[in-house]
């Protein structure tokens, strides 16, 4: 009686594990697309807010509009704006990390087609586990 009533508890989970089920991840909000006239490279902005009771890092992203997309951070080094690539972004649980101009952001180059104000962009964050969360991101000249 009691593996039957065990069969019967697991079940529901087995059903939802078959299905593929994502466990918690990360959402991406107030996110936006800065192009510069002219120019081969954008950049991307938003909220990353991790749920989550444990921490994600996301890794790398990619984007069907841009040949390469990276993570950089923007910091300031001896009174000098300097760029770097950084391999991961790490979210704490219950925390968000903010993507902003000046600091961390997605680095958007080699454009596929033109991309102008007003269109959308799809980005994918990377997680470290494979997992990929998605957003598409209107593209505006500065900040909403």
């Amino acid at each position: 009686m009691r593996i039957l009533l065990a069969l019967l508890l697991l079940a529901p989970a087995a059903a939802l594990a078959g299905r593929g089920v994502d466990p918690c991840k990360p959402v991406v909000e107030k996110g936006w697309v800065r192009m510069a006239p002219g120019m081969l490279m954008g950049a991307a902005f938003a909220v990353l807010r991790n749920p989550c009771k444990a921490p994600v890092a996301i890794v790398s992203a990619s984007s069907p509009a841009f040949a390469d997309v990276s993570l950089h951070e923007t910091r300031i080094e001896d009174g000098v704006s300097r760029m770097r690539a950084v391999p991961r972004i790490e979210l704490r649980a219950g925390a968000a990390v903010e993507l902003k101009p000046g600091g961390l952001h997605a680095m958007l180059m080699q454009p596929r087609a033109q991309v102008r104000q007003g269109d959308r962009v799809r980005l994918e964050f990377v997680l470290a586990d494979g997992r990929r969360v998605a957003a598409d991101l209107p593209v505006r000249a500065t900040a909403p």
